[in-house]
C-alpha cells in the first residue's frame, strides 16, 4: 500500500496551483482529477466564451497568460494551457479518477474512487480538496416546476445563444452569468423575447474593479467561512458591471426591464401573485435558464465530519485550513471559489500541508 504525503482532489485552477506550490516545497503528492483531460471546468464551458471574456482570470502561478488571442475560444485555449502547465512542471495528475468518498483509517485518509479500471483506493497523510463547484449546479425549487412544458437549462447546459432563436426565455439569476447570458441573447432573439428575473434588485458597480477591490471582496466572503457559515459567492459582494460585450443589450433596455422573482411555474410560463411584480401577472416561456450558481463539491468529505454548526466548513485564519482537522485544506471553497483567490489559496494550502506533515511527524 502506497501512502502519499498529500492527495489533491481536483485539477482545475485551484488544484494545479496547489500542486505547483507543493512541488516547489518538495512535498510528494498525487492529484486526482475526474475529467478525462486537462482543463478543469473550463473545458465544459460554452463555445461563445472567448479569451476576451475571461480577462486572464485563469492564469496560473509561474506561467501567466493562457492565450494572446482574444477571439480564441476559452474552452480550447485554457485546457491547452493547463495541459502544457502540467507537463512543464511535471505535476503528478492522475485521470480520470472520480472520488466518491473520503474517510479516516489508522491516522490516514482513505480516498475511495472509481477509475477506468474499476474501484480504487488512495491513501494519504494529508488532503487538499480542490473539487470546485462546477459539478454541483444549484437550481432552486418553485411550485409547478415539474409541470413546465418547455426546457429548463442551467448554466452548465448552456447550448449557445443561437439555440434560443424563436424561443421565449426567462433568465433567472442576479449574478455575472445572468448578465452575460442576457448580453448574448437579447441582440439575437430580441429584447421582447427574453425576461430577466432576480430575487433582489441588482447592485451595479460604478467604479473600476481594482485589485484592491477584489481583495476586499474576497475578505468579505472569507469572514463567513472563518465563522463556519456556508460561503457566499465572491460576485455576490463585488456587484455587477456591464462589459463592452453587453452594451448592445443595455441599449435595448433588457437590464432595465428586470422583474422580481415569480411565484410559481405553470406549463406554459411563469406567474406572479404580487401586484408589485412590475409587469404582467403571467409571462409565457419556452425556456427557463437558471443562472443560479453552484454549491461546493464537498459531499465526498461527509465521513470526515468537517461541517460546523452553522452549516459550512469552519476555516482557520489562513482561509484554507479546516479547523475540525488541520490536515485538511480546502481550495476553491469560499473565498477561493472565485478565480480571484484561487492561486493565493493554492500557496496557502501547500504551506498548510507542510505544517500538518511536520506536526504529524513529531
Amino acid at each position: 500500500m502506497r501512502v502519499h504525503d498529500a492527495a489533491v482532489i481536483g485539477a482545475g485552477q485551484a488544484g494545479l496551483s496547489t500542486s505547483y506550490h507543493l512541488t516547489r516545497l518538495g512535498i510528494e503528492h498525487v492529484v486526482l482529477d475526474a475529467n478525462t483531460r486537462a482543463g478543469g471546468a473550463w473545458q465544459h464551458r460554452w463555445d461563445e466564451l472567448s479569451m476576451a471574456d475571461v480577462h486572464r482570470v485563469a492564469d496560473l502561478p509561474g506561467e501567466p497568460r493562457a492565450s494572446d488571442d482574444p477571439n480564441e475560444r476559452a474552452n480550447d485555449a485554457i485546457p491547452r494551457y493547463f495541459a502544457d502547465y502540467e507537463r512543464k512542471y511535471e505535476l503528478p495528475v492522475m485521470r480520470p479518477v472520480d472520488v466518491r468518498r473520503v474517510r479516516r483509517e489508522d491516522g490516514l485518509f482513505v480516498i475511495e474512487s472509481t477509475t477506468e479500471s474499476g474501484p480504487q483506493q488512495w491513501h494519504a497523510r494529508t488532503l487538499v480538496n480542490a473539487a470546485g463547484t462546477w459539478t454541483r449546479p444549484f437550481v432552486p425549487s418553485y411550485p409547478g416546476q415539474a409541470d413546465f412544458a418547455g426546457r429548463q437549462l442551467h448554466t452548465v447546459d448552456f447550448p449557445g445563444s443561437h439555440w434560443f432563436e424563436g424561443r421565449r426565455t426567462i433568465v433567472v439569476g442576479g449574478g455575472a452569468s445572468a448578465v452575460q447570458f442576457l448580453g448574448m441573447l437579447a441582440p439575437i432573439v430580441g429584447p421582447d423575447q427574453v425576461v430577466w428575473v432576480t430575487r433582489s434588485e441588482p447592485v451595479w458597480r460604478t467604479d473600476d474593479f481594482t485589485p484592491e477591490a477584489g481583495r476586499a471582496a474576497v475578505e468579505m466572503v472569507a469572514e463567513r467561512v472563518r465563522a463556519g457559515l456556508p460561503p457566499r459567492s465572491v460576485v455576490s459582494v463585488t456587484g455587477l458591471a456591464l462589459r463592452e460585450q453587453e452594451t448592445k443589450a443595455a441599449d435595448l433596455g433588457v437590464y432595465d426591464a428586470r422583474r422580481p422573482m415569480f411565484s410559481r411555474i405553470e406549463p406554459g410560463g411563469v406567474r406572479w401573485d404580487s401586484p408589485e411584480s412590475g409587469g404582467a401577472a403571467f409571462e409565457p416561456a419556452d425556456v427557463i435558464l437558471w443562472a443560479t450558481g453552484f454549491r461546493p463539491a464537498i459531499d465526498h468529505l461527509a465521513p470526515l465530519h468537517l461541517r460546523a454548526p452553522g452549516g459550512g466548513i469552519h476555516l482557520a485564519a489562513d482561509e484554507t485550513t479546516a479547523v475540525a482537522d488541520p490536515r485538511v485544506q480546502l481550495v476553491g471553497y469560499g473565498p477561493s471559489a472565485s478565480t480571484i483567490g484561487a492561486n493565493r489559496a493554492g500557496r496557502s494550502a501547500a504551506r498548510g500541508i507542510r505544517r500538518a506533515l511536520k506536526e504529524t511527524a513529531n
